[in-house]
Protein backbone atom coordinates (compact mmCIF):
# COMPACT_ATOMS: atom_id res chain seq x y z
CA UNK A 1 0.00 0.00 0.00
CA UNK A 2 1.23 3.75 -0.86
CA UNK A 3 1.68 5.81 2.52
CA UNK A 4 0.52 9.54 1.58
CA UNK A 5 2.05 12.52 3.19
CA UNK A 6 0.38 16.31 3.81
CA UNK A 7 0.79 16.62 -0.25
CA UNK A 8 -1.86 14.07 -0.59
CA UNK A 9 -1.93 12.20 -4.00
CA UNK A 10 -5.01 12.83 -5.97
CA UNK A 11 -6.22 10.20 -8.51
CA UNK A 12 -5.13 11.83 -11.19
CA UNK A 13 -1.69 11.13 -10.05
CA UNK A 14 -1.90 8.05 -8.62
CA UNK A 15 -3.26 7.01 -12.45
CA UNK A 16 -0.40 8.05 -13.76
CA UNK A 17 1.91 6.13 -11.39
CA UNK A 18 0.07 2.81 -12.65
CA UNK A 19 0.89 4.43 -16.37
CA UNK A 20 3.90 4.38 -15.60
CA UNK A 21 4.41 1.03 -14.02
CA UNK A 22 2.62 -0.41 -16.93
CA UNK A 23 4.81 1.01 -19.24
CA UNK A 24 7.52 -0.12 -17.91
CA UNK A 25 6.24 -3.94 -18.20
CA UNK A 26 5.58 -3.32 -21.59
CA UNK A 27 9.10 -1.99 -22.38
CA UNK A 28 10.08 -5.73 -20.56
CA UNK A 29 7.74 -7.12 -23.11
CA UNK A 30 9.62 -5.31 -26.00
CA UNK A 31 12.46 -6.44 -25.44
CA UNK A 32 11.99 -9.92 -25.70
CA UNK A 33 11.26 -11.09 -22.13
CA UNK A 34 8.01 -12.23 -19.89
CA UNK A 35 6.15 -9.37 -18.14
CA UNK A 36 7.04 -9.76 -14.44
CA UNK A 37 5.91 -7.94 -11.24
CA UNK A 38 8.03 -5.37 -10.56
CA UNK A 39 10.18 -5.00 -7.02
CA UNK A 40 8.27 -3.65 -4.43
CA UNK A 41 10.94 -1.13 -3.90
CA UNK A 42 9.87 0.14 -7.59
CA UNK A 43 6.28 1.20 -6.52
CA UNK A 44 7.80 2.80 -3.54
CA UNK A 45 9.74 5.58 -5.99
CA UNK A 46 7.08 6.03 -8.06
CA UNK A 47 5.28 6.95 -4.76
CA UNK A 48 8.35 9.23 -4.37
CA UNK A 49 7.64 10.27 -7.89
CA UNK A 50 4.47 11.00 -8.04
CA UNK A 51 4.65 13.26 -4.59
CA UNK A 52 7.42 15.08 -6.06
CA UNK A 53 5.30 16.24 -9.30
CA UNK A 54 2.48 17.00 -7.09
CA UNK A 55 4.87 19.72 -5.18
CA UNK A 56 6.10 21.29 -8.34
CA UNK A 57 2.91 21.50 -9.77
CA UNK A 58 1.18 23.40 -6.63
CA UNK A 59 4.19 25.61 -5.46
CA UNK A 60 6.32 26.40 -8.00
CA UNK A 61 6.88 29.79 -8.84
CA UNK A 62 5.01 29.45 -12.12
CA UNK A 63 2.75 26.93 -14.09
CA UNK A 64 4.41 24.14 -14.77
CA UNK A 65 2.66 21.47 -17.42
CA UNK A 66 3.07 17.88 -16.80
CA UNK A 67 4.01 16.97 -19.96
CA UNK A 68 6.79 19.49 -19.40
CA UNK A 69 7.68 18.08 -16.08
CA UNK A 70 8.04 14.41 -17.14
CA UNK A 71 10.02 15.34 -20.28
CA UNK A 72 12.26 16.52 -17.57
CA UNK A 73 12.16 13.18 -15.45
CA UNK A 74 12.83 11.61 -18.48
CA UNK A 75 15.80 13.48 -19.53
CA UNK A 76 17.36 13.71 -16.28
CA UNK A 77 16.75 9.56 -15.49
CA UNK A 78 18.68 8.84 -19.30
CA UNK A 79 21.30 11.57 -18.67
CA UNK A 80 22.07 9.90 -15.32
CA UNK A 81 23.54 6.62 -16.29
CA UNK A 82 26.08 7.76 -18.68
CA UNK A 83 27.32 9.67 -21.29
CA UNK A 84 25.16 8.34 -24.49
CA UNK A 85 21.84 7.54 -23.26
CA UNK A 86 19.46 9.98 -23.58
CA UNK A 87 16.01 10.75 -24.48
CA UNK A 88 14.83 12.14 -28.06
CA UNK A 89 11.78 14.50 -28.28
CA UNK A 90 9.82 14.21 -31.21
CA UNK A 91 11.87 16.91 -32.95
CA UNK A 92 15.38 15.64 -31.91
CA UNK A 93 14.77 11.98 -33.07
CA UNK A 94 13.39 13.30 -36.62
CA UNK A 95 16.35 15.36 -36.56
CA UNK A 96 18.48 12.70 -35.58
CA UNK A 97 17.09 10.54 -39.00
CA UNK A 98 18.31 13.43 -40.93
CA UNK A 99 21.32 13.57 -39.38
CA UNK A 100 22.30 9.74 -40.51
CA UNK A 101 21.48 10.69 -44.10
CA UNK A 102 24.13 13.30 -43.96
CA UNK A 103 22.62 15.99 -43.96
CA UNK A 104 21.58 18.82 -41.62
CA UNK A 105 21.25 22.20 -40.52
CA UNK A 106 23.64 24.05 -38.01
CA UNK A 107 26.90 24.53 -37.06
CA UNK A 108 28.67 20.96 -37.56
CA UNK A 109 29.83 20.56 -33.81
CA UNK A 110 30.11 17.57 -31.38
CA UNK A 111 29.82 18.81 -28.00
CA UNK A 112 29.75 17.30 -24.55
CA UNK A 113 29.08 18.15 -20.96
CA UNK A 114 32.80 17.99 -19.07
CA UNK A 115 33.27 19.07 -15.24
CA UNK A 116 29.78 20.34 -15.64
CA UNK A 117 30.80 22.90 -18.85
CA UNK A 118 29.40 22.51 -22.59
CA UNK A 119 32.89 21.48 -24.08
CA UNK A 120 33.61 21.05 -27.92
CA UNK A 121 34.76 17.69 -28.68
CA UNK A 122 34.96 17.83 -32.52
CA UNK A 123 34.70 20.73 -34.90
CA UNK A 124 32.83 18.40 -38.09
CA UNK A 125 35.46 18.60 -41.20
CA UNK A 126 34.05 21.65 -43.90
CA UNK A 127 31.28 23.18 -41.40
CA UNK A 128 31.18 26.34 -40.15
CA UNK A 129 32.83 25.73 -36.83
CA UNK A 130 35.72 24.29 -38.88
CA UNK A 131 36.07 27.10 -40.93
CA UNK A 132 35.67 29.53 -37.87
CA UNK A 133 38.61 27.48 -36.09
CA UNK A 134 37.37 26.13 -32.82
CA UNK A 135 38.89 23.94 -31.32
CA UNK A 136 38.21 20.62 -29.16
CA UNK A 137 38.38 22.03 -25.61
CA UNK A 138 36.84 24.83 -25.68
CA UNK A 139 34.00 25.77 -23.22
CA UNK A 140 31.00 26.84 -24.55
CA UNK A 141 29.43 29.79 -22.13
CA UNK A 142 26.88 31.21 -23.98
CA UNK A 143 24.81 30.43 -27.14
CA UNK A 144 23.68 33.74 -27.94
CA UNK A 145 22.52 35.40 -24.58
CA UNK A 146 21.66 32.35 -23.28
CA UNK A 147 24.14 30.68 -20.66
CA UNK A 148 24.50 27.57 -21.05
CA UNK A 149 25.54 26.43 -17.39
CA UNK A 150 23.05 23.26 -16.42
CA UNK A 151 21.46 23.43 -20.27
CA UNK A 152 21.59 19.47 -21.33
CA UNK A 153 23.30 18.77 -24.57
CA UNK A 154 19.81 17.90 -26.24
CA UNK A 155 19.06 21.78 -25.04
CA UNK A 156 22.54 23.18 -26.50
CA UNK A 157 21.99 21.62 -30.06
CA UNK A 158 18.47 22.58 -30.50
CA UNK A 159 19.31 26.32 -30.23
CA UNK A 160 22.56 25.87 -32.03
CA UNK A 161 20.34 24.21 -34.77
CA UNK A 162 18.43 26.75 -37.28
CA UNK A 163 18.20 27.66 -41.04
CA UNK A 164 20.89 27.85 -43.06
CA UNK A 165 21.56 31.92 -43.06
CA UNK A 166 21.01 32.56 -39.63
CA UNK A 167 24.04 33.92 -36.64
CA UNK A 168 24.48 32.32 -33.74
CA UNK A 169 26.98 33.98 -31.22
CA UNK A 170 29.21 31.35 -29.16
CA UNK A 171 30.67 32.85 -26.26
CA UNK A 172 33.98 30.66 -25.48
CA UNK A 173 36.26 30.16 -23.04
CA UNK A 174 39.94 28.50 -24.19
CA UNK A 175 42.51 27.37 -21.96
CA UNK A 176 45.44 29.98 -21.63
CA UNK A 177 43.46 32.34 -23.40
CA UNK A 178 42.80 34.99 -19.82
CA UNK A 179 39.59 36.28 -21.22
CA UNK A 180 36.27 35.08 -22.69
CA UNK A 181 35.90 36.18 -26.46
CA UNK A 182 33.05 35.39 -28.92
CA UNK A 183 32.63 34.07 -32.24
CA UNK A 184 29.67 34.60 -34.87
CA UNK A 185 28.88 31.79 -36.95
CA UNK A 186 26.81 31.43 -39.55
CA UNK A 187 24.40 28.11 -40.06
CA UNK A 188 24.75 26.55 -42.96
CA UNK A 189 23.50 22.94 -44.46
CA UNK A 190 25.54 20.21 -42.89
CA UNK A 191 26.09 18.13 -45.56
CA UNK A 192 29.05 15.59 -44.58
CA UNK A 193 30.40 13.88 -47.21
CA UNK A 194 31.83 10.79 -45.47
CA UNK A 195 34.08 8.89 -48.02
CA UNK A 196 37.07 10.85 -49.77
CA UNK A 197 39.80 9.73 -52.16
CA UNK A 198 43.13 10.75 -53.47
CA UNK A 199 45.99 9.18 -55.33
CA UNK A 200 49.44 9.65 -52.79
CA UNK A 201 52.91 8.73 -54.71
CA UNK A 202 53.26 5.45 -55.93
CA UNK A 203 50.13 4.11 -56.96
CA UNK A 204 48.64 4.36 -53.50
CA UNK A 205 45.62 5.53 -52.87
CA UNK A 206 44.13 7.44 -50.11
CA UNK A 207 40.59 6.50 -48.61
CA UNK A 208 39.78 9.03 -46.25
CA UNK A 209 36.38 8.15 -44.18
CA UNK A 210 35.40 10.98 -41.98
CA UNK A 211 31.89 9.11 -40.43
CA UNK A 212 29.89 6.13 -41.07
CA UNK A 213 26.50 7.46 -42.87
CA UNK A 214 23.77 5.81 -45.32
CA UNK A 215 25.76 4.49 -48.24
CA UNK A 216 29.11 4.99 -46.92
CA UNK A 217 29.88 1.50 -48.09
CA UNK A 218 28.46 1.80 -51.71
CA UNK A 219 30.74 4.87 -51.86
CA UNK A 220 33.56 2.81 -51.04
CA UNK A 221 32.92 0.35 -53.12
CA UNK A 222 32.49 2.75 -56.04
CA UNK A 223 36.05 3.87 -55.31
CA UNK A 224 37.51 0.36 -54.75
CA UNK A 225 35.69 -0.84 -57.99
CA UNK A 226 37.87 2.22 -60.26
CA UNK A 227 40.61 1.27 -58.36
CA UNK A 228 40.76 -2.26 -59.54
CA UNK A 229 40.13 -1.51 -63.11
CA UNK A 230 43.15 0.70 -63.37
CA UNK A 231 46.28 -0.91 -63.26
CA UNK A 232 45.39 -4.48 -64.46
CA UNK A 233 43.26 -4.37 -61.40
CA UNK A 234 45.77 -4.55 -58.96
CA UNK A 235 45.58 -2.38 -56.12
CA UNK A 236 49.36 -1.18 -55.07
CA UNK A 237 48.70 -0.17 -51.43
CA UNK A 238 45.58 1.67 -49.68
CA UNK A 239 45.78 3.90 -46.97
CA UNK A 240 42.07 3.85 -45.01
CA UNK A 241 42.30 6.88 -42.77
CA UNK A 242 39.80 6.64 -40.06
CA UNK A 243 41.25 9.87 -37.83
CA UNK A 244 39.00 12.05 -36.07
CA UNK A 245 35.98 9.88 -37.36
CA UNK A 246 33.59 9.72 -34.63
CA UNK A 247 31.60 6.70 -36.10
CA UNK A 248 28.53 6.55 -37.08
CA UNK A 249 26.13 3.72 -37.86
CA UNK A 250 26.89 0.17 -37.10
CA UNK A 251 25.66 -1.64 -40.36
CA UNK A 252 27.76 0.75 -42.19
CA UNK A 253 31.18 0.01 -40.27
CA UNK A 254 30.24 -4.23 -40.71
CA UNK A 255 29.62 -3.35 -44.13
CA UNK A 256 32.66 -1.69 -44.90
CA UNK A 257 34.81 -4.04 -43.20
CA UNK A 258 33.59 -6.75 -44.99
CA UNK A 259 35.11 -4.98 -48.37
CA UNK A 260 38.51 -5.51 -47.11
CA UNK A 261 38.16 -8.61 -45.78
CA UNK A 262 37.22 -12.02 -46.68
CA UNK A 263 34.66 -13.32 -44.22
CA UNK A 264 35.43 -13.82 -40.79
CA UNK A 265 33.61 -12.17 -37.75
CA UNK A 266 34.07 -8.66 -37.76
CA UNK A 267 32.46 -7.53 -34.12
CA UNK A 268 30.12 -9.18 -31.72
CA UNK A 269 28.08 -7.74 -28.40
CA UNK A 270 27.45 -8.44 -25.42
CA UNK A 271 24.47 -7.28 -23.30
CA UNK A 272 21.75 -7.93 -20.69
CA UNK A 273 19.16 -9.49 -23.10
CA UNK A 274 19.61 -12.21 -25.59
CA UNK A 275 18.29 -9.73 -28.64
CA UNK A 276 21.88 -8.13 -27.71
CA UNK A 277 24.14 -11.17 -28.09
CA UNK A 278 24.86 -10.82 -31.67
CA UNK A 279 27.65 -11.54 -34.02
CA UNK A 280 28.66 -9.52 -37.23
CA UNK A 281 30.39 -11.65 -40.30
CA UNK A 282 32.18 -10.02 -43.25
CA UNK A 283 30.63 -11.85 -46.46
CA UNK A 284 33.34 -13.93 -48.46
CA UNK A 285 34.07 -12.40 -51.87
CA UNK A 286 35.30 -14.59 -55.14
CA UNK A 287 37.75 -12.45 -56.27
CA UNK A 288 39.12 -11.51 -53.48
CA UNK A 289 42.85 -9.42 -52.95
CA UNK A 290 44.87 -8.87 -49.76
CA UNK A 291 46.42 -5.60 -51.06
CA UNK A 292 48.98 -4.26 -48.70
CA UNK A 293 46.59 -2.02 -46.75
CA UNK A 294 47.55 0.29 -43.40
CA UNK A 295 44.57 2.09 -40.96
CA UNK A 296 45.36 5.40 -39.34
CA UNK A 297 43.95 6.56 -36.41
CA UNK A 298 43.93 8.93 -33.60
CA UNK A 299 41.98 9.49 -30.68
CA UNK A 300 39.44 11.04 -32.35
CA UNK A 301 38.73 7.79 -33.81
CA UNK A 302 35.80 6.10 -32.50
CA UNK A 303 33.03 3.76 -32.24
CA UNK A 304 32.46 2.66 -35.73
CA UNK A 305 35.59 3.34 -36.55
CA UNK A 306 37.55 1.66 -33.87
CA UNK A 307 35.03 -1.47 -34.70
CA UNK A 308 36.58 -1.03 -38.38
CA UNK A 309 40.27 -0.35 -37.22
CA UNK A 310 39.70 -3.88 -34.62
CA UNK A 311 38.49 -5.73 -36.79
CA UNK A 312 41.16 -5.71 -39.66
CA UNK A 313 43.78 -5.62 -37.08
CA UNK A 314 42.67 -9.04 -35.18
CA UNK A 315 42.55 -10.30 -39.07
CA UNK A 316 45.92 -9.24 -39.44
CA UNK A 317 44.75 -7.72 -42.81
CA UNK A 318 46.23 -4.24 -42.30
CA UNK A 319 48.96 -2.55 -40.16
CA UNK A 320 47.26 -0.07 -37.78
CA UNK A 321 49.24 3.28 -37.70
CA UNK A 322 49.14 6.28 -35.19
CA UNK A 323 47.75 6.78 -31.82
CA UNK A 324 45.59 5.30 -29.23
CA UNK A 325 41.77 5.85 -30.39
CA UNK A 326 39.02 6.84 -28.46
CA UNK A 327 38.10 3.97 -26.96
CA UNK A 328 33.49 4.09 -27.44
CA UNK A 329 32.80 0.53 -27.21
CA UNK A 330 29.20 0.52 -26.08
CA UNK A 331 26.16 -0.06 -28.49
CA UNK A 332 22.98 2.83 -28.45
CA UNK A 333 20.00 1.79 -29.32
CA UNK A 334 17.06 3.25 -30.77
CA UNK A 335 13.67 2.48 -29.01
CA UNK A 336 10.43 4.37 -30.97
CA UNK A 337 8.54 5.39 -28.04
CA UNK A 338 4.43 6.19 -29.52
CA UNK A 339 4.48 9.97 -29.32
CA UNK A 340 7.00 10.25 -31.76
CA UNK A 341 10.07 10.63 -29.31
CA UNK A 342 12.34 8.37 -28.80
CA UNK A 343 15.22 6.58 -26.20
CA UNK A 344 18.97 6.30 -26.94
CA UNK A 345 20.01 3.55 -24.68
CA UNK A 346 23.11 1.98 -24.24
CA UNK A 347 22.44 -1.79 -24.15
CA UNK A 348 25.56 -3.82 -24.79
CA UNK A 349 29.06 -3.53 -25.41
CA UNK A 350 31.19 -3.77 -28.67
CA UNK A 351 34.35 -6.33 -28.36
CA UNK A 352 36.79 -7.09 -31.71
CA UNK A 353 37.11 -11.02 -33.26
CA UNK A 354 39.45 -11.46 -30.98
CA UNK A 355 37.63 -10.86 -28.02
CA UNK A 356 38.82 -7.55 -27.01
CA UNK A 357 36.48 -4.65 -25.43
CA UNK A 358 36.86 -1.37 -26.67
CA UNK A 359 35.14 0.25 -23.68
CA UNK A 360 36.90 2.77 -22.31
CA UNK A 361 40.01 1.65 -23.54
CA UNK A 362 40.45 1.94 -27.61
CA UNK A 363 42.43 -0.15 -30.25
CA UNK A 364 46.09 -0.18 -29.69
CA UNK A 365 47.79 0.55 -33.03
CA UNK A 366 50.72 -1.87 -34.14
CA UNK A 367 52.97 1.37 -35.09
CA UNK A 368 52.28 4.07 -32.57
CA UNK A 369 53.57 7.32 -34.21
CA UNK A 370 52.49 10.63 -32.36
CA UNK A 371 50.90 13.68 -34.30
CA UNK A 372 53.27 17.05 -33.73
CA UNK A 373 51.40 19.37 -31.61
CA UNK A 374 50.31 22.76 -33.59
CA UNK A 375 52.42 25.77 -33.09
CA UNK A 376 50.73 28.14 -34.45
CA UNK A 377 47.65 30.03 -33.69
CA UNK A 378 44.68 30.56 -35.74
CA UNK A 379 44.45 33.61 -37.77
CA UNK A 380 40.88 34.17 -36.96
CA UNK A 381 40.88 33.30 -33.50
CA UNK A 382 42.20 35.29 -30.74
CA UNK A 383 44.73 33.58 -28.27
CA UNK A 384 44.99 30.16 -29.49
CA UNK A 385 47.85 28.08 -27.40
CA UNK A 386 50.17 25.30 -28.57
CA UNK A 387 48.97 21.93 -27.73
CA UNK A 388 45.83 20.35 -27.88
CA UNK A 389 43.29 18.73 -24.97
CA UNK A 390 42.14 14.71 -25.92
CA UNK A 391 39.49 13.63 -24.38
CA UNK A 392 38.49 9.88 -24.42
CA UNK A 393 35.85 7.70 -23.42
CA UNK A 394 37.57 7.43 -20.14
CA UNK A 395 37.66 11.31 -19.27
CA UNK A 396 34.09 11.56 -19.93
CA UNK A 397 31.81 11.47 -16.54
CA UNK A 398 29.54 8.40 -15.77
CA UNK A 399 31.64 6.46 -18.35
CA UNK A 400 31.33 2.44 -17.39
CA UNK A 401 33.76 0.10 -17.56
CA UNK A 402 34.80 -2.56 -19.94
CA UNK A 403 35.31 -5.55 -17.65
CA UNK A 404 37.83 -7.91 -17.96
CA UNK A 405 40.12 -5.44 -20.20
CA UNK A 406 40.48 -2.58 -17.84
CA UNK A 407 42.97 -4.94 -16.29
CA UNK A 408 44.38 -6.07 -19.41
CA UNK A 409 43.03 -8.99 -19.66
CA UNK A 410 41.13 -10.15 -23.64
CA UNK A 411 37.08 -11.35 -22.88
CA UNK A 412 36.72 -14.77 -23.99
CA UNK A 413 36.05 -14.59 -27.97
CA UNK A 414 32.99 -16.83 -29.39
CA UNK A 415 33.63 -19.04 -32.04
CA UNK A 416 34.74 -17.38 -35.14
CA UNK A 417 32.73 -19.07 -38.22
CA UNK A 418 33.17 -17.48 -41.64
CA UNK A 419 28.76 -16.84 -42.52
CA UNK A 420 29.02 -15.67 -46.19
CA UNK A 421 26.77 -13.13 -46.76
CA UNK A 422 25.58 -12.46 -43.16
CA UNK A 423 25.11 -8.56 -42.32
CA UNK A 424 22.87 -6.62 -40.06
CA UNK A 425 19.63 -6.97 -39.92
CA UNK A 426 16.56 -4.56 -39.86
CA UNK A 427 17.14 -2.07 -36.37
CA UNK A 428 20.64 -1.65 -37.03
CA UNK A 429 22.10 0.40 -34.20
CA UNK A 430 22.49 4.25 -34.99
CA UNK A 431 24.65 6.68 -32.92
CA UNK A 432 23.54 10.60 -32.84
CA UNK A 433 26.11 13.12 -34.00
CA UNK A 434 26.18 16.61 -32.37
CA UNK A 435 24.32 15.56 -28.81
CA UNK A 436 26.60 13.49 -27.33
CA UNK A 437 30.58 12.58 -27.36
CA UNK A 438 31.75 10.31 -30.37
CA UNK A 439 34.97 11.34 -30.70
CA UNK A 440 37.27 14.58 -30.97
CA UNK A 441 39.98 15.12 -34.18
CA UNK A 442 43.26 14.61 -33.84
CA UNK A 443 44.58 18.34 -34.81
CA UNK A 444 43.48 21.56 -35.44
CA UNK A 445 42.75 21.84 -39.09
CA UNK A 446 46.18 23.29 -40.57
CA UNK A 447 48.27 21.27 -38.38
CA UNK A 448 48.28 18.12 -40.72
CA UNK A 449 48.68 20.06 -44.11
CA UNK A 450 52.39 20.44 -44.55
CA UNK A 451 54.04 17.98 -43.11
CA UNK A 452 51.73 14.49 -42.13
CA UNK A 453 53.97 12.02 -40.00
CA UNK A 454 51.53 9.86 -39.61
CA UNK A 455 50.70 9.33 -43.30
CA UNK A 456 54.37 9.47 -44.15
CA UNK A 457 54.78 6.19 -42.13
CA UNK A 458 51.99 4.60 -43.79
CA UNK A 459 53.22 5.33 -47.19
CA UNK A 460 56.83 3.86 -45.95
CA UNK A 461 55.28 0.72 -44.55
CA UNK A 462 53.20 0.02 -48.01
CA UNK A 463 56.37 1.05 -50.06
CA UNK A 464 58.33 -1.72 -47.68
CA UNK A 465 55.67 -4.13 -47.97
CA UNK A 466 55.19 -4.09 -51.92
CA UNK A 467 58.94 -4.46 -52.40
CA UNK A 468 59.48 -6.80 -49.81
CA UNK A 469 56.28 -9.07 -50.06
CA UNK A 470 55.39 -8.13 -46.38
CA UNK A 471 54.70 -5.18 -43.96
CA UNK A 472 57.62 -3.79 -41.74
CA UNK A 473 55.54 -5.83 -38.61
CA UNK A 474 56.36 -9.26 -40.20
CA UNK A 475 60.15 -8.48 -39.25
CA UNK A 476 59.44 -6.98 -35.82
CA UNK A 477 57.48 -9.97 -34.64
CA UNK A 478 54.77 -8.11 -33.25
CA UNK A 479 51.16 -9.78 -33.16
CA UNK A 480 48.61 -6.84 -33.37
CA UNK A 481 47.71 -4.82 -30.57
CA UNK A 482 51.33 -5.12 -29.52
CA UNK A 483 52.75 -1.56 -30.39
CA UNK A 484 55.49 -0.81 -31.13
CA UNK A 485 56.65 2.57 -29.94
CA UNK A 486 57.49 4.93 -32.56
CA UNK A 487 57.73 8.53 -32.32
Amino acid sequence: MFKLNQYKVNWRWLALVMVAAVALLVLEERGGRRAQALPDDTYEELQTFANVLAIVQKNYVEPVTTKQLVQGAISGMLASLDPHSAYLTPELYKDLQVETRGSFGGLGLEITIKDGVLTVVSPIEDTPAYRAGLKPGDQIIKIDNNFTKDMTLTEAVKQMRGPKGTAVKLTLHREGVPQLFTVTLTRDVIRIQSVKFKTLQNGIGDLRITSFQENTDENVRRILAKLTKGDSGKIKGLVLDLRDNPGGLLNQAVRVASDFLNGGMVVYTEGRTDSQQQKYFAQTHSKFAAYPMVVLVNSGSASASEIVAGALQDHRRAVVVGTQTFGKGSVQTILPLDDRSALRLTTARYFTPNGRSIQAVGITPDVIVEEPQPTVAMANLPGAVEGRPIIREKDLPRHFSNGAADNGESHNPPVQPKQPGANPGPGATLQNRGAVPQGVPGQAPQARKDHDVQMERAIAILDHWNTEGKPILAKAGPAPGQAQAER
